[in-house]
């Protein structure tokens, strides 16, 4: 520990590693604190970052370290990385966290650095985390420091920075994304934990291989959650062995990683959308199980599959519209957990529909259309004539009452001239689109015929009843 002027009095540290490991042991920390890597060697996981050939490594090894976003999900080693990297360069370590600190001491921690730069030629790593709690305005305060060199910023977020982060930020730092621990090192974790001196060493503890994998699946990644689910385990343990029953007893409850508002929440539904739309019926039924699970509003996965019904099943199936609009109301009706039964139901209907997005691209074509000719004037004999004057203007002249025709279908247009013979929708093969596809066949055939046979028609006038 270096000792260093702060805003904290004069006794404050700023640590440029790890203190000591008597004063660690002894402080009461949490076992994931006392477990805490040291070393690149040490840290377990990221091997494609900090691995023998992994590219952090290298800029470690040389003390070239950039300004880098860590992103990555909770307990996959962000804060440990940036503690190692402080400890395996000449820098000095400044953490901050956004949710309880504010832009004031963001200031204060630049002028020390920048005080520490000129004084001693020691450069500043400044490590924010959940970067992503500060707004444009204070992200926004960086900027001239990092890119000044003033500090190296090592932001830390579990949120996409493309979404969280400030443009100008981001194209002055490295993102790195880190992955979720796999089983095996959320494993190994543990071991480490049960044999360290700094950890649970000296109980003289044993554990049940098939409640160390138990641990290892239930972290899902994360390696907080399984030390702090092993530390709490121990303390159930009896006679010093700890089995699967203490592991249960100490997860408690698996809380699924979710934010109803953050990227998690986007990949889940994304991924439901998707197998729905790859007409698989089980990874439907799965990413639906997974929201739930997680708390997500049933009403929101209920809209979502009005939506997939009228995009990617669309007039194949028709009744797939029907069948999420019941779920819906199934839903209010009985609440849940009952009526989370009705969505599934739905789910399964729409994976198993026949599909086509034929509707959903002729309506984006339209739209495109009408975006690039705001002011084409409707057609004159598709226009209402409800007075004496646009009549006598013309409004609805030549229109002909598709009823009064054979085959029910008249000679005629209704797209503006300049649209004349445009095609939006072009009906596909699938399902009962199939058989709409050979309606509008048929309709045109009748087109083409009563135009044949009657080129001079749209003279006369259609009864007032029969008017739009």
């Amino acid at each position: 520990m270096t000792r260093e002027p702060s805003l904290f009095g004069p006794e404050m540290e700023v640590s440029t590693g790890w203190g000591s490991e008597r004063r660690e042991s002894e402080s009461g920390a949490p076992l994931a604190t006392r477990m805490r890597p040291r070393t690149l060697d040490d840290f377990v996981g990221q091997d494609r970052l900090v691995g023998p050939e992994g590219s952090l490594r290298e800029l470690i090894d040389r003390d070239r370290v950039p300004s880098l976003i860590f992103w990555g999900p909770p307990g996959c080693g962000k804060t440990s990385l940036a503690h190692i990297i402080a400890h395996e360069t000449s820098s000095v370590f400044v953490p901050f966290s956004a949710v309880t600190e504010g832009i004031a001491r963001v200031r204060a921690l630049i002028g020390e650095a920048s005080e520490r730069r000129r004084a001693t030629g020691r450069g500043t790593i400044l490590f924010v985390d959940e970067i992503h709690r500060f707004n444009k305005a204070q992200q926004d305060a960086f900027l001239p420091h990092v890119e000044a060199g003033t500090v190296v910023l090592i932001g830390a977020t579990t949120e996409n920075p493309s979404f969280e982060v400030v443009g100008p930020l981001l194209s002055r730092t490295r993102v790195l994304v880190l992955e979720p621990l796999d089983e095996s090192d959320t494993a190994e974790v543990c071991r480490r934990a049960l044999r360290d001196e700094k950890g649970l060493g000296g109980r003289g503890l044993t554990m049940d291989e098939d409640a160390l994998e138990r641990l290892a699946v239930a972290a899902d990644g994360d390696a907080r959650r399984a030390l702090n689910a092993l530390e709490t385990a121990a303390d159930l343990a009896s006679q010093g062995r700890i089995g699967v029953s203490e592991i249960e007893r100490a997860l408690q409850h698996r809380f699924a990683r979710y934010d109803k508002g953050g990227e998690e929440h986007f990949n889940l539904i994304s991924a439901l959308h998707k197998a729905v739309r790859g007409s698989d019926p089980d990874g439907s039924l799965y990413w639906l199980a997974r929201m739930l699970e997680a708390g997500e509003d049933p009403l929101y996965i209920a809209r979502r599959l009005v939506r997939m019904a009228t995009e990617d099943i669309g007039l194949a199936d028709p009744e797939a519209l029907t069948v999420c609009m019941a779920a819906r109301d199934a839903y209010h009706f009985l609440g849940s957990p009952e009526g989370e039964l009705a969505l599934a139901e739905a789910v399964v209907y729409l994976a198993a529909a026949p599909k086509s997005n034929r509707t959903y691209e002729a309506f984006s074509s339209a739209r495109r259309a009408a975006r690039e000719t705001p002011m084409e004037a409707v057609p004159m004999h598709v226009r209402n004539a409800p007075t004496r004057l646009m009549k006598d203007l013309g409004y609805g002249s030549g229109y002909r009452y598709d009823h009064d025709e054979p085959g029910g279908v008249a000679a005629q247009t209704f797209l503006p001239e300049r649209l004349a013979g445009s095609r939006f929708y072009h009906a596909g093969d699938q399902g009962r689109e199939a058989e709409i596809a050979a309606r509008l066949r048929r309709f045109e055939r009748l087109r083409e015929r009563g135009a044949a046979d009657d080129p001079g028609t749209g003279d006369a006038e259609p009864d007032v009843e029969h008017q739009v």
